[in-house]
């Protein structure tokens, strides 16, 4: 049996991209990317989210009319043939597993400061406690998953919109425009090296595309999801950075691990306050790395079939109509990261933001290419501004993979080289026998 079950509608698959999308980037990274660019950090988050735009309008016409699981991934297949799109499914299977254990990370300091936990152990056991019981969560059924991913992102959009009206009230009351000055504090270098860092809080989008093969009429859902799931936290993000620098000094966010938190915190003078966001970021990220496990474990099914990997990986479950070697796998992998880089969540963010920006270059370029060799296809949905969304798109990650740190550069190099020697020396010749 290889076939998924078709049970998610738009506002399940749409809520598993904005579950995705809102998790560490706001409740973590923000603060980082405002040490990296001070008050810039509202354009570098305007940058990053027009990049992950373009994108996102070129995987939603290529998921018009290719609904084959595996997104990124599939798209490559159709239009470079199997070799870049082993390169591009291998790279997103390491997105969405050390992105699930980064996010995990994430989870484990705000789950210990909220509770009062002290010390490396309590850290360990959350980041490593959490992907267990989701990957259990996951193997039950996607249906499931997709029903608990809905409730945690009325939760945490809740908060944040809260949060956004509470501070927008409090900014109305004591705007100082010295907050905004000089706006490139650190230089445009900075503001670029901040949208790179940045980017971490756009590229769960592509989750929904992944699912392709699970949802109801996919070729009109797969479009609708992905553009409410963008719109929606595009609007919120940019609305949270022009209120934490309106409200809070840059260098002071910079060292700050709860930044949204310590807004709360400044806007309210309410402890409960704090508490109450501090509780919805345990949410948004918990819910990121829920949906970073739906995407990777279908990454690696389709990669399985297609006999790129070994062929245990497409097996499914006969109770649940779930990939569960998969998942299992990738759950595995999940908590060996989680439990090894507990205390490094930056470094790990660079490494996925690598990795992404490779896989969604060609989700660019494959849709420049596919409009030439496939111009009859039946696409319920094009780009707008066709052809220079997807030229920008692809050279716009280029020049952000250009400005990462060179730690995520080198780890992503190996991962490459590893994924090469592995293609060459086995997956080559068993892809080439599924095919005789």
């Amino acid at each position: 049996m290889t076939e998924l079950r078709r049970n998610v509608g738009t506002f399940g698959a749409a809520s598993v991209g904005i579950a995705n999308i809102i998790g560490a980037g706001i409740f973590v990274l923000s603060g980082v990317a405002a040490g990296m660019a001070g008050p810039a950090v509202i354009l570098s988050f305007l940058v990053a989210g027009i990049i992950a735009m373009m994108t996102a309008l070129s995987a939603a016409e290529l998921s018009s009319f290719i609904t084959e699981t595996g997104a990124s991934y599939a798209y490559t297949k159709r239009a470079f043939g199997r070799f870049w799109s082993f390169l591009v499914g291998w790279f997103k299977y390491f997105d969405y597993i050390v992105g699930a254990a980064a996010v995990s990370v994430g989870f484990a300091a705000y789950f210990t400061s909220v509770f009062g936990l002290e010390g490396p152990m309590p850290i360990i056991i959350a980041a490593v406690g959490l992907p267990i019981i989701l990957c259990i969560l996951n193997l039950i059924g996607i249906k499931e998953a997709a029903r608990v991913t809905s409730a945690m992102v009325l939760i945490k959009v809740f908060a944040i919109v809260i949060l956004l009206m509470v501070g927008g009230f409090f900014l109305t009351q004591h705007f100082e425009i010295g907050n905004y000055t000089p706006f490139f504090a650190t230089g445009f270098g900075g503001m670029l090296n901040a949208s790179a860092v940045i980017f971490f809080a756009f590229i769960g989008f592509n989750t929904v595309t992944m699912m392709s093969e699970e949802v109801k009429k996919p070729e009109k859902t797969i479009p609708r999801a992905l553009m409410i799931a963008f719109g929606v936290t595009f609007v919120l993000y940019l609305s949270v950075a022009v209120l934490e620098i309106g409200v809070l000094d840059w260098t002071d966010l910079s060292q700050d691990a709860h930044p949204l938190g310590s807004l709360a915190l400044a806007v309210s003078e309410n402890q409960m306050f704090f508490d109450f966001i501090s509780f919805s970021a345990l949410i948004a990220t918990g819910s990121v790395v829920l949906s970073n496990i739906i995407g990777g474990t279908r990454a690696s099914f389709a990669m399985g079939r297609d006999r790129l990997l070994p062929h245990h990986f497409d097996k499914i479950s006969k109770k649940f109509g779930t990939p569960h070697i998969s998942i299992l796998i990738g759950g595995a992998i999940i908590v060996t990261f989680a439990g090894v880089f507990y205390n490094d969540i930056n470094t790990i963010a660079s490494i996925v933001n690598f990795g992404s920006l490779f896989t969604y270059l060609f989700v660019n370029l494959s849709l420049l290419k596919l409009r030439k060799t496939e111009p009859n296809a039946n696409r319920l949905f094009k780009v707008p501004l066709y052809p220079v969304v997807p030229i920008v798109g692809a050279i716009s990650c280029v020049g952000l993979m250009y400005y990462l740190a060179d730690e995520a550069k080198f780890v992503s190099l190996i991962w490459a080289m590893f994924g090469l020697i592995l293609y060459f020396t086995f997956y080559r010749k068993r892809a080439q026998n599924s095919q005789k």
